[in-house]
């Protein structure tokens, strides 16, 4: 049954003495007397606003559609700013954005402004639900290089999940790793993940976590990984499933890395698919349309259908889509495929580079399915 709407609309926010036009594309996944979830991408039209002045315009917009929706700003569960200068920049948002849960990471939009913001809710949640939901944002550690960076995040986000009585193997569902320069530091996040994973019984035998590894930076310099995870408490292991899409792509082990292709997360009014960033890549782990974005962007979406698929999912069901790119350049290109296959779905393109060179685009997703299974608690 499909539950997910979709909407666009536009805004013209005042900024001191300036219009500011802001987007909001939205899908709202809601089952009658059930939790309803909703993904926000809020992007700035051209605009030659401060960041000041496109920041207020966005919040703004932020507020609008929470108050035409019916929705508190309670229900907000996760929000990611993605800036185009964040040393210059996450001063002005830190001052504004105070609460748990906000995501910043210089990720410049492609579009030309100065930031995007994704916004994810949820509406209806009573207080005795089953399940916690633990998202957890800005994991930075200015001591030592990338792989001394990585495994104390990992071990202190590990630590820290004690005290909800969950670990990282066996709850965590979804993990970022921002990168700064990652074409020099991403061999140390990799290697860092793996060794601390297999301490942890993380292997190519048991299961690893899905994952986007992508460049993205902070504030402070020394701070070489971004680290931002969300684990479930109260599920069983059998409601969580590790797709793989093997025809397709193939085991990440194999080239080195620690992660999933996705997961999807059984509930028993619903399902979820949590897709890892994926690039064009083929099942012996080789670049497809090597410098060819267009050809690169076909079989990334190739990819990423097979691994909905064999999750029960299809691209009608996707809620959010987040799209990097390594070169600006390919921005109208990338734009406009998208536009054309999937002009509902809320989404924005950064641009930041991927792990392998050669890559120059990729993306992840986020889907959400109606589907009962009374042997599970409802979301």
């Amino acid at each position: 049954v499909q539950v997910m709407k979709y909407e666009r609309d536009t805004f013209v926010c005042s900024a001191g003495d300036k219009a500011v036009e802001v987007k909001v594309a939205s899908a709202v996944f809601d089952v009658k007397g059930k939790v309803a979830e909703y993904h926000l991408f809020f992007t700035v039209g051209p605009t030659e606003g401060s960041f000041t002045e496109q920041l207020a315009a966005v919040k703004q917009g932020v507020g609008k559609t929470l108050k035409e929706k019916g929705w508190g700003e309670e229900s907000v569960v996760f929000k990611r700013y993605f800036l185009s200068d964040v040393v210059n920049q996450d001063g002005i948002l830190r001052a504004q954005e105070e609460k748990r849960n906000v995501s910043v990471v210089q990720q410049a939009p492609a579009s030309g402004s100065k930031l995007a913001l994704w916004v994810y809710g949820q509406s209806g949640r009573g207080k005795n639900n089953p399940y916690r939901h633990l998202w957890m944002a800005g994991g930075v550690n200015p001591r030592g290089d990338a792989e001394q960076q990585t495994r104390e995040l990992l071990g202190s986000y590990d630590t820290a999940l004690l005290s909800e009585r969950c670990r990282m193997a066996t709850d965590c569902i979804r993990t970022w790793f921002f990168v700064r320069d990652i074409d020099v530091n991403y061999a140390g996040v990799v290697k860092g993940r793996r060794e601390l994973f297999r301490e942890w019984g993380l292997t190519e035998k048991t299961h690893y976590i899905a994952s986007t590894g992508i460049e993205g930076r902070v504030a402070e310099p020394q701070c070489k990984v971004l680290f931002e995870a969300y684990a479930v408490k109260g599920l069983k292991p059998e409601q969580i499933r590790y797709l793989q899409a093997l025809t397709h792509l193939n085991p990440t082990w194999e080239y080195g890395v620690t992660f999933e292709r996705g997961v999807s997360v059984l509930y028993g009014d619903r399902r979820q698919a949590y897709m890892s960033g994926t690039a064009s890549i083929d099942a012996g782990g080789s670049i497809v349309g090597e410098g060819d974005v267009t050809g690169q962007v076909a079989r990334m979406w190739e990819n990423v259908a097979a691994l909905l698929e064999e999750g029960g999912y299809g691209f009608e069901d996707v809620a959010h889509m987040i799209v990097y790119i390594r070169d600006a350049g390919d921005y109208r290109v990338v734009n406009r495929l998208f536009e054309e296959r999937f002009p509902e779905v809320p989404k924005v393109i950064v641009v930041a580079a991927v792990c392998r060179p050669g890559w120059l685009v990729e993306m992840e997703c986020i889907a959400l399915k109606e589907q009962v299974c009374p042997e599970f608690n409802d979301f």
